[in-house]
């Protein structure tokens, strides 16, 4: 049974009405984004099926050597990494190589499968570069970035308007693609998974409502992480901090890495 409540508040697309003009606006960006990339490898399979394939966009000078991987959101039944090339930018400045995937889609496969597809890219991209640093994710993907720090295959993720307790969902129509119930609902939960040993951050817009500000403030406080609120945007509008090389929300992604290279080196 559908919840009136927790429908207002997990309905993004209804919530911001202005989302079809940002979504364009990601197709275009992203677009010329890869046009304009001198140094990308594109579908990249990663897996076995259609879907499995990551695009990587390495520095064209000054790389640090640090990877990370970015993660599209969509509630796991929709887009793919044609509409976030673009949010590499802002981390390729300053000398950081960037892998954005995309991954099968509910109801074809289950938000199981598609976690176990990220781990799959995760390892891939570890053996490729001899490391992966940091998962960044945006809303469902917020949620797989969480797993992959969960499952101790990054040392970092910065969560953007992420979903880390997934009950809410079952009493949403966001649950007919998707398929769950409570108890498989709170399984694939970050919240339900112990404290990892590395390190996260949340980042949640100031105009998303109560249940997506709720989420990332306690998922922080559960892993002893940090969750920043930017009162400007909605959840649409957030993820393109990502492509501004300026923007806090790099800075945070940097100050990760940061953290991960301190840790590697025993400081």
């Amino acid at each position: 049974m559908i919840d009136p409540a927790l429908e207002a508040e997990y309905n993004n697309r209804a919530k911001v009405p202005g989302h079809p003009a940002v979504i364009a606006s990601w197709v275009r960006d992203a677009a010329a984004f890869r046009s304009a990339a001198p140094h990308a490898a594109l579908d990249i399979a990663y897996g076995a099926s259609k879907r499995q394939v990551m695009d990587i966009f390495t520095p064209e000078r000054g790389t640090t050597g640090a990877v990370a991987l970015f993660i599209h959101g969509g509630y796991w039944q929709s887009l793919d990494k044609s509409f976030a090339s673009h949010l590499a930018s802002g981390l390729l400045a300053h000398g950081v190589t960037v892998a954005v995937p995309s991954y099968d889609l509910c109801p074809q496969v289950t938000v199981e499968v598609i976690a176990g597809q990220m781990q799959s890219a995760a390892r891939f991209l570890t053996t490729r570069f001899g490391r992966l640093d940091l998962a960044i994710g945006h809303s469902a993907g917020g949620h797989l970035a969480a797993m992959l720090l969960a499952d101790e295959l990054v040392p970092a993720a910065l969560a953007i308007s992420g979903l880390f307790d997934l009950r809410p969902l079952v009493k949403t129509t966001v649950n007919g693609a998707l398929g769950l119930d409570e108890a498989q609902a709170w399984r694939l939960s970050p919240r339900n998974r112990p404290q990892p040993t590395g390190a996260f951050h949340a980042v949640v817009g100031g105009r998303e409502g109560r249940e997506y500000a709720a989420q990332s403030r306690a998922m922080a406080e559960v892993w002893g992480g940090r969750c920043d609120v930017l009162p400007e945007h909605d959840h649409f509008t957030i993820v393109g901090e990502l492509a501004r090389g300026d923007s806090p929300m790099v800075a945070a992604c940097r100050q990760m890495l940061a953290g991960t290279r301190k840790h590697e080196g025993g400081q």
